[in-house]
């Protein structure tokens, strides 16, 4: 391994590819699997079993399901924009998983005396031999966020019918509406820690200083900020753009077999996605004690997935007046109000 390539060892490069193959089966079998974990809790709360017929407990449920959208006919609407009808789901479903790529999930491991950091997206500095990571992570996370919803938006128009273009706009109305309180919940983040490198955000949070608990203004961002991520990713309570009830299926209606499953993936794998970034930002990220810090931030990431299911569970969908009022009158208020009470905590407190 002492061989280099433009100034690395080729250990890094291994490394590279493995870290990328991890993270994408990680995201991959999670998606699978979040799918029955769903049913199976959603059933239990409902006094239910949930699938049991394929597999022992129907644990080959997902796959079957898989295996079903795989062979089903793929039907194009003679009407609909052939092109962008296409693009969109690879749209949603790139945007989705390659955000994971700056998300930390671990601090270092040593491999043949090399300090190998448990993190994608970054650059190693030979002359420092350090590695650093993307300083604006959250940055690329909010960006990625804001492109994924262009995926939605296309299928809406492109499909032409009314049902998928009113789910279209109103996916994008939702975005703008949450992301805002979403961004500014983030700020209370950058402000106790003074950085907006996700491995910085992380190391300050060691020895159970996370910021949701730490204090009443990281608590408040926490909530917040976990709220309109699921706002954002039309998750059940704010499912408004697909609500069955009043758009069939909404920016997803016209679509069949693989296309309408690789949607199905794009929303559980942003669930993912929202989790692992509230776990690096509210929660410690890797940090815990006893455990390897790779399980920790799987256990972290494990437990906010099954609060979202367990609120799909809990609560009704809202109407879309609601949605809108709780997002411009009760959120965006509230963020604001925290920011500043960030700063007097922070000039107070320290």
């Amino acid at each position: 391994m002492g061989y280099e390539i433009l100034g690395l060892p080729l250990i890094y490069y291994f490394a590279m590819i493995a870290k990328v193959l991890v993270a994408f089966v990680f995201v991959l079998l999670t998606v699978a699997y979040a799918t029955y974990a769903e049913r199976k809790i959603i059933g239990h709360m409902q006094v239910r079993l949930g699938p049991m017929r394929t597999g022992w407990h129907g644990l080959l449920q997902p796959i079957a399901d898989g295996v079903k959208l795989f062979f089903k006919e793929e039907i194009i609407p003679s009407e609909a924009s052939k092109f962008a009808f296409l693009l969109a789901p690879l749209v949603a479903l790139m945007t989705a998983f390659i955000s994971f790529a700056v998300i930390p999930f671990g601090g270092t491991v040593t491999i043949l005396g090399y300090q190998i950091p448990l993190q994608i997206a970054g650059y190693y500095d030979t002359k420092l031999n350090q590695f650093f990571d993307v300083n604006v992570g959250v940055l690329y996370i909010l960006g990625m966020a804001s492109l994924g919803v262009y995926g939605i938006v296309l299928a809406g128009w492109s499909s032409n019918s009314k049902y998928s273009l009113l789910g279209g706009l109103r996916s994008s109305a939702q975005m703008i509406s949450y992301e805002l309180a979403a961004g500014l919940a983030i700020v209370s983040v950058f402000m106790m820690s003074g950085t907006l490198s996700l491995q910085k955000i992380v190391e300050n949070q060691a020895g159970f200083h996370w910021y949701a608990f730490s204090s009443p203004v990281g608590f408040v961002a926490f909530v917040i900020f976990f709220i309109c991520s699921l706002a954002e990713i039309n998750r059940t309570p704010f499912d408004l753009p697909e609500a069955e009830t009043e758009l069939v299926s909404g920016f997803c209606t016209e679509y069949s077999s693989m296309k309408y499953a690789m949607f199905f993936m794009a929303e559980y794998a942003n669930m993912v996605t929202v989790c692992a970034v509230t776990t690096t930002l509210f929660l410690g990220g890797w940090h815990g004690p006893f455990l390897p810090g790779w399980l920790w931030f799987i256990i972290k990431v494990y437990f906010l997935i099954f609060c979202c299911m367990w609120i799909r569970a809990t609560y009704p969908r809202y109407r879309y007046d609601q949605l809108m009022r709780l997002g411009w009158k009760v959120f965006l208020p509230i963020t604001l109000l925290n920011v500043v009470a960030t700063g007097i905590w922070i000039m107070v407190v320290g």
